[in-house]
């Protein structure tokens, strides 16, 4: 009987749960999540960043500051949402395909293509830092990823969980072998994807490509600009003088070349040549009423012929300061082969190869000049051979712009030391190719730093001035000020060509420390340890104006606190 009873409540139980699932499905991507070991380490050591010395790069200090972070990327998106949350434009990547053949690698194993939880692996391991890097985005930010057909398709889902759909702008078939790949099975492969998001759609904001220079032959210039012949008559049925009369009248030409639509706006003279919309002995129509003529004198073209005069249209390009265009949504050029991008690095680096599958410059240029400003920050949390931060430098030389890159890969195989950063270097001073020719440096400044970790079992008093001492880095490179003005024990002030830094560790020299920075004009943040949340903006009241304070380490910890909760 008792057993009855217990077996009823089983099935009624099981009956239960089975209307809860069926209450809470819905449709979306499901896999199961799995640990990774560092992000494991997270919840007992906390990242910072150290500055690796000798590696800085400065050829010019009026310039921002480019970073290389070496360590997992994980850990560096960490850091990140503490210094640049809010602050980066563009993120681009190139993540692991996870094809199977030994790409991809999670808690330091290659998984392989029988692997069960392949795709859960991967999943788990994207997600993570794409919750990261979405803080780091401005509201007008936008993420761009490569991708092949082994994960694009979850990605998408994933995206669309992480980003929102709604936020979804293109997945582009990036074409990188126009021959095909002949090695696939049924299909002459030909190209990857591109996935194109944006943090909030309606703020975003995307730039057209240049037309190219045989395009230009199309185009004229004048005072105004650029501009294309096109027809002032209408066309067509509708372009008939019945349908629209009130656009059937004379427009006059003077000696001089200049127009006018009716007597009062011109002592008319007999001199003067008319012109109605005629086409063909038909009575047509202007496209242009006589008040956008009025308006718009700059847009119409007045040729002189031999029978008197001819008007026209001058089209002119929608956006910048010469004509553009569209990209279409199959990416293709011939510079986008992926040879390209092993033969670049065989120009910097000589005839070994050094990396696999390098991203051909090209590629990212265009992706970076239809989504980055003269002056916006692009992160690359997976540079790999530092594609990214070449691509940035040929674009401020190109238009003499002050884009920042930060990239940040793992030292795997030497690739931080002895590829990424080796290229950025030879990028930004010059180098030698392949053929023993110089190749001049596009010039820029360049910090390259390494995660580094903070024991911190517990909120400890001791473990808080642990951390304190251990961030000053992270602070130079959230304010962007690396030089050293001043190093003591109680205080360190640091500044850019326009700002400065300053951290105090002991309350007691707020006195000193304001002694010190009653010459400087310019505004300065301040950070003060404190156990708690105290600013101690009382002990400021008198340059309240002239400085900017902040905690710590509370306001790192509250960044930790919410990223590993």
């Amino acid at each position: 009987m008792e057993n009855n009873q217990t077996k009823e409540k089983l099935l009624a139980e099981i009956e239960r749960l089975k209307k809860e699932l069926k209450k809470k499905k819905k449709y979306g991507l499901v896999w199961e999540d799995k640990p990774e070991d560092v992000v494991e380490m997270c919840k007992e050591k906390l990242p910072v960043l150290k500055e690796v010395k000798g590696k800085e790069i400065i050829t010019d200090k009026n310039k921002p500051v480019n970073l290389l972070i070496e360590g997992d990327n994980y850990h560096a998106l960490s850091v990140l949402n503490y210094t640049h949350k809010g602050k980066i434009d563009v993120i681009y990547i190139d993540p692991p395909y996870n094809t199977g053949n030994k790409d991809f690698k999670y808690n330091d194993k290659f998984v392989e293509k029988e692997d069960g939880f392949r795709h859960s692996k991967w999943l788990s391991f994207i997600d993570k830092r794409l919750k990261l890097a979405r803080h780091l985005l401005k509201d007008s930010g936008i993420l761009v990823i490569s991708i092949d057909d082994n994960e694009v398709f979850q990605l998408k889902m994933l995206l669309d969980k992480d980003f929102g759909e709604n936020n979804f702008i293109a997945c582009l078939p990036t074409i990188m072998n126009l021959k095909g790949n002949q090695d696939e099975f049924a299909f002459a492969g030909t190209h990857e994807y591109t996935l194109v998001w944006a943090k909030n759609k309606s703020k975003s904001r995307f730039l057209h490509f240049l037309v190219n220079e045989e395009d230009l032959e199309d185009w004229q210039e004048d005072e105004f600009g650029f501009f294309k012949q096109g027809t002032l008559k209408g066309g067509g049925v509708n372009g008939d003088r019945s349908k629209r009369p009130n656009l059937y009248f004379p427009i006059f030409v003077n000696k001089k070349g200049n127009f006018y639509t009716t007597e009062n706006d011109h002592s008319l003279n007999s001199n003067d040549f008319v012109i109605y919309p005629i086409s063909d002995g038909k009575e047509m129509t202007w496209r242009w009423s006589k008040d956008k003529l009025k308006k718009e004198p700059q847009n119409i073209l007045v040729t002189k012929t031999i029978n008197g005069y001819t008007l026209e249209r001058k089209i002119r390009p929608q956006l910048g300061d010469l004509p553009t265009k569209k990209p279409k949504t199959i990416f293709y050029k011939p510079e986008y082969s992926s040879g390209n991008g092993t033969y670049l690095l065989k120009q910097i680096f000589g005839e070994n190869r050094v990396f696999n599958n390098p991203k051909p410059l090209e590629l990212i240029i265009d992706f970076l000049k239809i989504t980055l400003n003269k002056d916006s920050t692009v992160l690359d949390f997976m540079a790999g051979s530092g594609t990214t931060g070449h691509a940035v430098l040929e674009l401020n030389k190109e238009d003499s712009g002050k884009r920042q890159f930060i990239l940040c890969t793992n030292n795997e195989n030497n690739i931080a030391t002895e590829v990424c950063y080796p290229r950025v270097k030879n990028v930004i001073e010059g180098y030698k190719n392949s053929k023993s020719e110089n190749v001049a440096g596009l010039g820029g400044n360049l910090k390259y730093f390494k995660t580094d970790f903070v024991d911190y079992k517990e909120s400890t008093d001791r473990n808080k001035i642990k951390l304190t001492k251990e961030a000053v880095e992270m602070l130079c490179v959230k304010e962007g000020t690396f030089e050293s003005v001043l190093n003591n024990e109680d205080f360190k002030i640091f500044k850019n060509h326009n700002h400065y830094t300053g951290i105090i560790f002991e309350q007691l020299a707020i006195e000193d420390f304001k002694k010190e920075i009653k010459g400087i004009k310019d505004k300065i943040s301040v950070y003060i340890f404190s156990l708690g949340d105290d600013s101690f903006e009382d002990e400021f009241e008198d340059i309240k104006q002239k400085v900017k304070l902040s905690p710590i380490p509370e306001a790192i910890l509250k960044v930790y606190r919410r990223i590993y909760k």
